[in-house]
C-alpha cells in the first residue's frame, strides 16, 4: 500500500535490509530466524548483482576445524587465496560437487561418514576443509523452520534503487533428504569470502551455502 521502497543502502545486500527495515525489523547478523522465528529471504527477480542473481543464501556457516586439515580462514586464504585490487589478498569462490573451481577446490559428499568435505583436485589426498552433515541439518532446521521468500521487481529513481515487491513464497519444516541429495546433484553450492584484513589475518563473510532460486 505504501509504494516502491526506497533502497536504505547500496549493493546487492539492499533488498534484504530495505524489506527488513520497512517491517520495522532491526537489521543484526544473528544466526537465528529474523522475526518471531520466520525467516525472511528477498531477492531481486532481475539483478545485475552476480551474487543474487541465480541463488538465494540457505545459511552461513564455517567448517569444523577440528576434523579439518586446514584450520582457518587465514590458513584457506594463504593456500589458496589470489591478490586483487590493489594487492589486495582474497579468496572469493564457488565450490560445489562435481567440477573443481578454478582454485582446484570441489565438494565431496560423504554419506557413509556423515561428513560434507572440501578436497583440492587433484594435489591433496586429505580433506581440505570439513562440515559435519548433522550440523548442516541442524542449521538448515534452525534458519529455515519457516520461511518467507519475497521476490520484488526493481528501478532506477534519482539515482537510488527502488523495489516493487511482487512475490512471496512460503516454506516450512525443510526436507533433510532432499538437501542432502541436492548437494549430491552439485544444486547446492558453497561460496568462500575470505579477505586479509589490514592486521594481516582473514576475515570471511561466509561461507554461505546456497541454492538455485528455481
Amino acid at each position: 500500500a505504501s509504494g516502491p521502497l526506497a533502497a536504505i543502502c547500496s549493493g546487492d545486500t539492499a533488498i534484504g535490509r530495505t524489506v527488513e527495515t520497512a517491517l520495522g525489523i532491526k537489521i543484526n547478523s544473528s544466526r537465528t530466524p529474523d522475526y518471531n522465528g520466520i525467516e525472511l529471504k528477498s531477492s531481486r527477480t532481475k539483478s545485475t548483482f552476480k551474487t543474487t542473481a541465480n541463488r538465494a543464501v540457505l545459511f552461513a556457516q564455517v567448517p569444523d576445524w577440528a576434523i579439518s586439515r586446514y584450520k582457518s580462514s587465514r590458513e584457506l586464504l594463504e593456500a589458496f587465496g589470489y591478490d586483487r585490487e590493489g594487492g589486495l589478498h582474497k579468496l572469493y569462490c564457488t565450490v560445489a560437487i562435481g567440477h573443481p573451481n578454478s582454485q582446484g577446490l570441489q565438494l565431496k559428499l560423504l554419506r557413509d561418514q556423515r561428513r560434507l568435505a572440501e578436497i583440492h583436485v587433484p594435489s591433496s589426498p586429505d580433506d581440505v576443509v570439513a562440515w559435519r552433515l548433522d550440523t548442516l541439518h541442524e542449521r538448515l532446521n534452525e534458519k529455515h523452520h519457516e520461511t518467507f521468500w519475497i521476490g520484488a521487481d526493481t528501478f532506477m529513481r534519482n539515482n537510488r534503487e527502488n523495489f516493487i515487491l511482487e512475490t512471496v513464497r512460503h516454506t516450512r519444516n525443510p526436507s533433510i533428504a532432499q538437501f542432502d541429495n541436492l548437494l549430491e546433484k552439485g544444486c547446492i553450492s558453497v561460496d568462500h569470502l575470505i579477505k586479509r584484513t589490514v592486521s594481516g589475518g582473514a576475515r570471511e563473510k561466509g561461507p554461505l551455502f546456497k541454492l538455485p532460486k528455481k
